[in-house]
């Protein structure tokens, strides 16, 4: 048995330090073509060759509980029209224990197929995307959707069906001209050229005589910390201890290893194995989710609009669980199976009750894991459920180590009482707060103008406002105990909240609120961008832009904090770069970012950065999460993920860049720029010094002034 655990282990522990050989550009190759069935019927054949160790998902997948399904779009057209769903064969199907579901999926080669009829006697081109999610056991790629094109011909007997054309629902369009970068890109495209992976790698900068390339600064962009990811889920998981679910099986359990055990000595080691256990089957999971999705995939789902629905739908549920609507429960046959098994001696009994541990508590800690698992999405690297789990498990398991060493502390332990139930509900409020900051990632990204910034600080003073006239004694819910008095831990609790309450309203008419930053809407995200009465901001951010040249006077915009930018528009802010004789600083950003926010917040503000946005550098903030469409003549068509694709949204025109040409998705990335449109020094991702953001803009600048001369 220890054998079998030593070489489980050290499977496990090599999914997370090596990575895959597998290419990961384009790891299918798609060949399309049609068959005639008869003079009105075509059959598209959409046959794909899938590299080694790769799969690709079943179009029958829902989307809901596990992978992302395969997915082919052909819109209505009067000239033709589709015959039943597109089919494929026969899928490999096995149950993902993390999703709870069969997961069908196909290996080495995958065919899909659409039939359709004609309508018309004349060549039809027909148009449409396809869509799929490659993984291999440790990563997944999600390519965007992928145009494709037939052009079929019908006869006579075709025209006699007709039908009516349907529309598409309108979307709102934003004119952004086609820039200097884009037409570099565009004319690639159309020599059918992609850009060489080569040249970028080797694209580099000559700073006084020195080749820098930014691809080899590892230090330049990263993603979320993996010890910061580390303590978010350790306090999780130890927040989870302090629920009606976990915390009376402490003492319980610490005392039924050392009475059961023939020497204290041996009861203290199972109750080790018991705690390792639980860190065991926690870290699995984590580790199980990225090899399934991979960092990279998952960082893309935390953008995406559906995952913030998903989550935010989740927290929602998980909320109203902790408030005592219902109680989440796995299935009682499965709960039962592991908990017999528990009664097996030795190791094998010990690793089963830890799992039934984890499956009985799952109602208290399964919201908790949700959390720690968001945060990992933001790590942008395969290790970052690793590294949540592993915190999460180890919160939760230390106590149990802790009081197997030390067992009189078990008696200083607070009893067993209507004190947990008060944790789980002060627990659903925060979920409930947690689930509109997921909304609101959403809105903002699309721009809908809903949760503005009034409207969501609203809702937190109505929260928090709540869960300290809660924690006062004020209202109960459903399992809620009679309170005689406020104990010392719950009366710094009311203190911590109420705080929170009060701190929040002068946010209502336009303060900063700082400590939030990052998680509010932005300050511009308002119903009064410059606070209720804020006629002196205004008058300043005129005067700011009364210094402008004119001619571009009216494609910027001027923040709250004083700071000219342009929005979206990299060519007018290219050509006033080059008019003003000043570098460019590119702010790759988004609208859900929350580092974004942070920068803007606690960076840009300070006065020596301020000066220098506004007098050294033409600043243009680009949204790679915009997702307005483009107006149809700014469509480009480009080489991405090894294909030829059409962007049509804003923020895919402006990821497209950002990855292309400085090989990183992160946001922010802030690059400057000569008016040649050639890197300064090493573009410089989310850091929170100031100082080194001063110095990093005046290397940028010093740098621009020897090579213009002055």
């Amino acid at each position: 048995m220890r054998k079998i655990f030593t070489l489980t282990f050290l499977l496990l522990s090599s999914i997370i330090l090596n990575k895959a050989s597998a290419q990961t550009d384009n790891p299918v190759k798609w060949k399309l073509s049609s068959t005639k069935i008869s003079d009105c019927e075509y059959e598209l054949l959409f046959e794909g060759d899938i590299a080694n160790h790769w799969h690709v998902y079943s179009l029958t997948m829902s989307g809901d509980d596990g992978p992302m399904p395969a997915k082919i779009t052909i819109p209505k057209n009067k000239d033709y029209e589709l015959d039943g769903k597109a089919t494929e064969g026969t899928p490999i199907t096995s149950f993902d224990k993390q999703f709870e579901v069969n997961v069908a999926y196909f290996e080495k080669t995958v065919t899909f197929k659409q039939k359709i009829k004609l309508k018309s006697d004349k060549e039809i081109t027909i148009k449409g995307t396809y869509e799929y999610q490659a993984c291999t056991d440790e990563k997944c790629i999600f390519p965007p959707a992928t145009p494709f094109e037939f052009k079929l011909k019908g006869t006579e007997d075709c025209a006699k069906k007709t039908s009516s054309i349907e529309t598409a629902p309108s979307k709102e369009l934003c004119k952004c001209d086609t820039n200097a970068i884009t037409e570099i890109i565009n004319a690639r495209s159309k020599a059918k050229i992609p850009p060489p992976s080569d040249t970028l790698k080797t694209q580099a900068v000559k700073t006084s005589g020195v080749i820098t390339n930014p691809e080899k600064d590892d230090t330049a962009i990263t993603g979320k910390a993996w010890w910061l990811i580390f303590l978010t889920g350790f306090a999780w998981g130890f927040a989870a201890l302090f629920t009606p679910c976990v915390f009376p099986l402490i003492p319980m359990n610490v005392s039924f290893f050392l009475k059961q055990s023939k020497t204290k000595a041996k009861g203290k080691i199972n109750a080790v194995l018991y705690a390792l256990s639980i860190i065991v089957i926690f870290v699995s999971l984590g580790l199980g989710i990225s090899a399934l999705w991979g960092g990279g995939a998952i960082h893309s789902f935390a953008t995406s609009a559906g995952f913030n629905i998903v989550i935010f739908i989740l927290l929602l549920i998980f909320a109203a669980s902790f408030l005592g609507a219902f109680e989440i429960m796995l299935p009682s046959n499965f709960v039962n199976k592991i908990d017999k098994q528990s009664d097996r001696g030795g190791f094998i009994g010990i690793f089963f009750m830890a799992l039934a541990l984890v499956v009985v508590s799952f109602s208290c800690t399964g919201p908790l894991i949700g959390n720690a698992l968001v945060v990992a999405s933001e790590s942008g690297n395969t290790s970052g459920s690793f590294w949540a789990m592993f915190g999460f498990s180890f919160g939760l398991a230390l106590p149990f180590g802790f009081f197997a060493f030390f067992p009189s502390l078990l008696h200083s332990m607070p009893k067993s009482g209507g004190w947990l139930n008060t944790v789980k509900v002060v627990l659903g409020f925060l979920e409930l707060a947690l689930a509109l900051k997921f909304a609101s990632n959403v809105d903002l990204v699309y721009q809908l103008g809903i949760l503005t910034r009034e409207v969501f600080i609203t809702l937190w003073i109505a929260i928090f406002g709540l869960m300290s006239i809660y924690l006062m004694g004020g209202f109960k819910t459903a399992h809620d105990s009679d309170t005689k008095h406020i104990s010392v831990t719950r009366l710094f609790f009311i203190i911590i909240s109420f705080s929170l309450t009060v701190y929040m309203i002068p946010g209502l008419w336009g303060a900063p609120l700082k400590l939030l930053s990052g998680i509010l809407p932005p300050l511009e995200y308002s119903e009064s961008p410059h606070g209720f009465g804020g006629g002196e901001q205004n008058t300043s951010a005129a005067s700011l832009s009364s210094q402008v040249d004119p001619e571009f006077a009216k494609y910027i915009e001027v923040n709250k904090n004083g700071i000219v930018h342009f929005k979206n528009d990299y060519e007018h802010a290219l050509a006033y770069a080059k008019k003003t004789g000043k570098p460019l600083l590119i702010d790759f950003t988004g609208h859900a970012c929350a580092n974004c926010r942070k920068t803007e917040d606690f960076i840009w503000p300070v006065d020596s950065v301020t000066r220098r946005l506004n007098k050294d550098v033409v600043l243009v903030s680009l949204y790679v999460d915009d997702k307005r469409s483009l107006d149809p003549h700014d469509f480009m068509k480009v080489f991405w993920y090894g294909q030829e694709r059409e962007i049509t949204t804003i923020g895919d025109k402006f990821k497209y860049i950002e990855e292309t040409l400085y090989k990183q998705s992160t946001q922010p990335l802030y690059v400057l720029l000569d008016n040649k449109e050639q890197l300064l020094n090493q573009p410089r991702g989310y850091k929170s010094g100031i100082p080194e953001y001063v110095q990093w803009m005046d290397e940028g600048v010093s740098e621009f002034k020897k090579r213009s001369g002055k």
